[in-house]
């Protein structure tokens, strides 16, 4: 009895064991390149997935970073710095009292519950400052500061004693509206995510 060659090739059923292989392969290959490949066309498209945000997406989103800002010593407001922090900007409406220091200390409390990151993000109030004895150590906390552009009046709160706020990326980019009389805990909840 003649042993079988070794080389078949040529056999059938060798190929068809072969073809199964590849294809066995392919398929493997695929269940892991579709999920880049989907990804990869949804980006693409400008699709993002959605978060649980409190605050109001800024669309179209907008830069600020060319924003010319003073601040009350009279240095510019750098919006892009070395640490890339983000920056909580205060925008208040006309006489910041009683009700809108009280946002502004709710926000100060919002930052110091970031704990060690904290420092990653900067409070800028962007009007005229507060008075009287309740604003007594207002400039030790947040950077008091004007600007004579107009890029943010219509995040800007309009009522009497009412402040809204804008969370600016580290490049400048304006990300997220806090409405006068928004939640401040729901800004706390999203500061969390965001800063780490």
């Amino acid at each position: 009895m003649q042993d079988a060659p070794n080389d078949l090739s040529g056999n059938p059923v060798t190929m068809e064991v072969r073809n199964r292989r590849q294809l066995q392969l392919l398929l493997v290959a695929g269940v892991f390149a579709a999920p880049v490949l989907v990804g990869l066309v949804l980006a693409f498209s400008g699709w993002m997935p959605r978060t649980q945000s409190y605050g109001q997406a800024i669309l179209p989103q907008r830069s600020i970073a060319d924003v010319t800002v003073q601040r009350a010593d009279g240095e510019p407001f750098a919006w892009r710095d070395r640490s890339f922090d983000w920056t909580l900007v205060a925008l208040p409406g006309p006489d910041c009292a009683k009700r809108c220091l009280s946002q502004l200390d709710l926000m100060h409390r919002a930052r110091i519950g970031l704990g060690t990151h904290a420092d990653k993000l900067r409070l800028l109030y962007l009007g005229t400052p507060p008075g009287g004895e309740a604003a007594r150590g207002f400039d030790k906390v947040w950077t008091i500061a004007s600007t004579p552009s107009h890029a943010l009046d219509d995040l800007r709160a309009t009522g009497p004693d009412s402040v809204s706020a804008v969370l600016v990326m580290p490049d400048g980019v304006a990300l997220t509206l806090y409405p006068a009389g928004s939640d401040v805990n729901g800004l706390r909840r999203d500061l969390q995510k965001v800063i780490r």
